[in-house]
């Protein structure tokens, strides 16, 4: 899914290594849900202060998802 790639990307970019990286699409009802888990020392790099950057991807993402007309979209992200 390509929401998943975008995700991804943008995950990567933040990331100095992406070994340890798993961003996988979890079927629902209604809703596209984007888990992201990243290793617990990336994290802060992900949520940045007061979630600025978490926030950011999760626009970028739900913008690419409203012009493709794919419905809601969340993303979650979790450490390992």
């Amino acid at each position: 899914m390509e929401l998943v790639n975008l995700t991804e990307y943008l995950v990567k970019e933040l990331l100095p290594d992406v070994e340890d990286l798993t961003v996988e699409n979890i079927e629902t009802e209604g809703d596209i849900v984007i888990q992201v888990l990243v290793p617990n020392e990336y994290m802060s790099r992900i949520i940045g202060k007061g979630g600025v950057v978490a926030n950011s991807i999760r626009t970028i993402v739900q913008a690419a998802a409203y012009t493709r007309k794919l419905g809601r979209v969340r993303i979650n992200i979790d450490s390992k």
